[in-house]
């Protein structure tokens, strides 16, 4: 039994005018997809955005097996991509977030501090903070007299907003 001849000109015909919906239904598509989402992921920095498309993309791989029509395969990945995105991100950048300590000034925050000079509405005064002194502005507005206990509650340039200390004593 002999094979059909195809001839070089035959085979690149055939290539070149493929259906392009056999062409998007192949699972080395997906695969390729999954490549492209997960190099934009690294490129962005891992935001962890991409990768969730990039998993769908992974998962559609063997589903395109199953699934011959492009219109549910989109959908399909498109679903994925979402439920991944909106269900999981979170708790991820939690995760990656949890042990990270705060730095220079946003370890501040929080802290509590002494005044050194009275802080009004109007005028700003002093704290005293881990041994360094900082100018104060008042959180809101609020008269806090020297030698009371405060709060730190942000950090604008070079002054510290605090609060009057709350005691429930």
């Amino acid at each position: 039994m002999a094979l059909p001849c195809v001839n070089f000109w035959q085979a690149l015909k055939l290539f070149l005018y493929m259906d392009m919906m056999s062409f998007i239904t192949l699972p080395w598509f997906w695969l390729i997809l999954t490549a492209v989402f997960t190099i934009i992921e690294l490129a962005s920095s891992l935001c962890l955005t991409t990768i969730w498309f990039a998993i769908s993309a992974f998962l559609m791989t063997f589903l395109s097996m199953f699934v011959k029509q492009l219109h549910a395969q989109l959908a399909i990945f498109v679903v994925i991509a979402v439920v991944l995105l909106v269900l999981t991100r979170p708790f991820v950048i939690k995760r990656l977030n949890a042990g990270k300590e705060k730095t220079n000034v946003d370890s501040l925050i929080g802290k509590k501090a002494l005044t050194l000079d009275a802080i009004s509405e109007f005028e700003s005064g002093s704290v005293k903070l881990n041994g360094v002194v900082w100018t104060a502005k008042s959180w809101d507005g609020s008269f806090i007299g020297a030698g009371e206990k405060c709060v730190v509650t942000a950090v604008e340039g070079a002054h510290v907003i605090v609060r009057r200390e709350i005691c429930f004593t």
